[in-house]
């Protein structure tokens, strides 16, 4: 008698599948946490995102990126904001930090206001009250930062978020951060190497050009009235100052700085490279009405006080006035500096712009002028 052959019984096919199917759920759990994380606000940081151009996907700042962050109110070190210095060396402070988290491939955490120092600012936001309190004199002795900076066109480059907490919390406990200390004269770190230009990441111009989207439209206005022109930045005030050594003699820091940017000077020195009959944009800190008028004889003078009917709406500081005007020297067919910065820069003065610490006899002579 044959014998029968039960057949085989099939395995389970969830037993067949399990790896199979174990990787799809694994797959999508991830792809489904991904997507909860990037919906996830966090709530303490206001999120600053690449412009809206089309087909251009918004950056989404997430809890799980890494940050560089310095710490609240990194703006204003010290007791007193009257400590900050001018835009200049807040802007080589910000620049030498927001190339560390290009270097570390971090996410900067810009404060989200600036200080202002007094004696940098002449309009708006300086008229303090003695009754009021730290919090409050904090905020009129400072300006919103995105007011200056275009944070999403600074994102293009490096991608920031502005703080806006008034301190951590265990919200934040487990982001990915570098916390720094801040020095009380240099706002964030200075960098090590500003001479060694080959290990510069961001150049000089990089936040010049980063000026929020109202002062830069203002600036466009500004230029598209100018037309075809020529301009100067003539840096006189803090720079001219002198004083008396032990025997009563007085000294600066540079000595041909007075000489050189006075109207005489100026008309001798400008001639090789702006021919007469231009028109010259003037940007300065010289307090002295008319002063430069003598330039008037050979050139068609302009300021940014002729044109404020375009800025007076838009300038809260005298920051944000800066920002504007050097937009719009930048924009001139031929733009001479004070100093020279790069070996190519036409300048008004040969002296160096750092502090040489060497106070000198000021020269005020054209013997040695070619």
């Amino acid at each position: 008698m044959a014998t029968i052959k039960k057949p085989l019984k099939p395995k389970p096919l969830t037993k067949l599948r399990s790896p199979i199917l174990t990787l799809i759920l694994c797959i999508s759990a991830i792809a489904l946490l991904c997507l909860l994380s990037s919906l996830i606000s966090t709530n303490g940081f206001s999120f600053s995102s690449p412009k809206n151009l089309p087909n251009k996907p918004r950056r989404q700042h997430t809890t799980h990126e890494k940050y560089l962050y310095w710490g609240s109110r990194i703006d204003c070190p010290g007791k007193h904001c009257e400590s900050c210095e001018g835009l200049g060396h807040q802007e080589s402070s910000l620049r030498c930090a927001l190339e560390e988290a290009m270097f570390l491939n971090r996410t900067f955490v810009m404060p989200s206001r600036m200080c202002i120092n007094p004696i940098h600012n002449k309009k708006g936001i300086l008229h303090q009250s003695d009754k009021l309190n730290p919090e409050e004199r904090w905020a009129e002795s400072s300006c919103v930062m995105d007011t200056l900076y275009d944070m999403d066109l600074i994102s293009e480059t490096v991608p920031v978020i502005l703080d806006k907490l008034k301190r951590l919390n265990s919200h934040y406990s487990n982001l990915l951060l570098i916390n720094r200390t801040a020095s009380p004269l240099s706002w964030f770190m200075e960098c090590k190497d500003r001479n060694n230009r080959s290990a510069i990441m961001l150049p000089y111009l990089f936040l010049p050009t980063m000026a929020s989207q109202r002062l830069r439209d203002a600036a466009d206005k500004v230029i598209a009235l100018l037309g075809d022109y020529d301009s100067i930045h003539v840096r006189r005030g803090d720079k001219i100052k002198t004083r008396k050594d032990r025997f009563g003699v007085y000294r600066t820091l540079h000595p041909h700085l007075d000489r050189d940017t006075r109207p005489e000077f100026i008309h001798h020195k400008i001639e090789k490279w702006v021919p007469p009959g231009r028109t010259l944009f003037i940007a300065s800190n010289e307090k002295t009405p008319g002063f430069f008028s003598p330039l008037a004889v050979r050139y068609k003078l302009a300021y940014s006080s002729n044109y404020s009917r375009i800025l007076d709406p838009v300038i809260e500081n005298n920051y944000q006035l800066f920002m504007i005007e050097r937009l719009i020297l930048m924009g001139a067919k031929t733009f001479i500096k004070t100093f020279k910065e790069d070996d190519t820069d036409l300048s008004l003065t040969d002296d160096p712009k750092k502090n040489t610490k060497s106070w000198q006899l000021p020269v005020y002579t054209m013997d040695e002028v070619e």
